[in-house]
């Protein structure tokens, strides 16, 4: 009895944490570059169940021997294992500012061991030496003119370093060149990575590798092939059809365990109440 208690509150519970994570992609449905989070829910590992009975055999001392009788294995429960994004291309939207930009994947080549395709990234300085990653090119100048991200951080170069443009008349080509009438001045920075479900996710769609160490540029990676459109961003990724359906079947499916525990509820009540009675 009280196994079906844990039971029904570890899947109580796993639907909770994907109705929270569902809400999240619902409330970030037009946030530039957002990545949809995508869960995986598993079952704990079974337990087999069996029981020791007594045989006895009428001999003249008389002898018992135990048993094991098998009954079979048991659910131990569910629980949500992890969130992963995902890098589906968004949706392009156009805001005719230059100082806004999309990335658009072309030919990328495919992981082996996922069969999934890698992704590009731009690349932003975290303030420490080391690199954020984002989608999101939704950027601007600041007071001195570095192109900025969104989060204030600074856009880098395909060498590592930041942007300085004299305003915002300059012009992005397909290749990621910023020019300055009609002279190169920089070329933005596009990271590559190859298994972008090991991405970390953090704040405001930034994300870190999780050792640390930098991506590798898209210049490095054979076969690549990619655009840059100035005057447009990326839009969220997130299907607000879908993802309202999945947040009514996780709705459904905690309704369902709590009336389960209703049940049980009953059941200990009855135990309690009536069964132990004394008439």
């Amino acid at each position: 009895m009280f196994r079906g208690f844990y039971t029904v509150a570890s899947g109580m519970i796993a639907q909770q944490r994907r109705t929270e994570m569902l809400t999240n992609n619902m409330s970030n449905v037009n946030t530039p570059g957002f990545k949809a989070e995508q869960s995986s829910i598993r079952s704990f590992p079974e337990m087999f169940m069996s029981s020791v009975q007594g045989t006895h055999i009428p001999t003249e001392k008389g002898l018992n021997l135990k048993g094991i009788m098998p009954h079979g294995p048991i659910s131990t429960g569910v629980y949500m294992q992890e969130t992963l994004p995902s890098f589906v291309q968004g949706q392009l939207l156009m805001t005719e500012l230059t100082t806004d930009v999309a990335l658009v994947d072309g030919a990328l080549p495919m992981d082996e061991e996922t069969g999934i395709p890698g992704t590009l990234f731009f690349t932003l300085d975290d303030g420490d030496g080391g690199e954020y990653y984002t989608r999101n090119g939704n950027f601007s100048l600041d007071a001195n003119g570095y192109l900025t991200s969104p989060s204030g951080f600074y856009v880098l170069d395909n060498n590592g370093n930041r942007i300085q443009l004299e305003n915002d008349d300059f012009q992005v080509s397909d290749a990621g060149v910023i020019l300055e009438n009609d002279v190169p001045v920089a070329t933005l920075g596009i990271a590559f990575s190859a298994r972008p479900d090991t991405l970390l996710k953090q704040r405001d769609g930034l994300f870190i590798t999780e050792n640390g160490e930098n991506l590798a540029g898209v210049e490095t990676v054979p076969n690549a092939t990619y655009l840059t459109r100035q005057g447009y961003i990326e839009g969220s990724n997130v299907d607000a059809g879908r993802t309202m359906t999945d947040m009514l079947t996780a709705y459904r499916a905690f309704e369902a365990n709590q009336k389960v525990l209703q049940a049980y509820d009953r059941s200990m009540e009855k135990a309690v109440s009536e069964i132990g009675r004394v008439n």
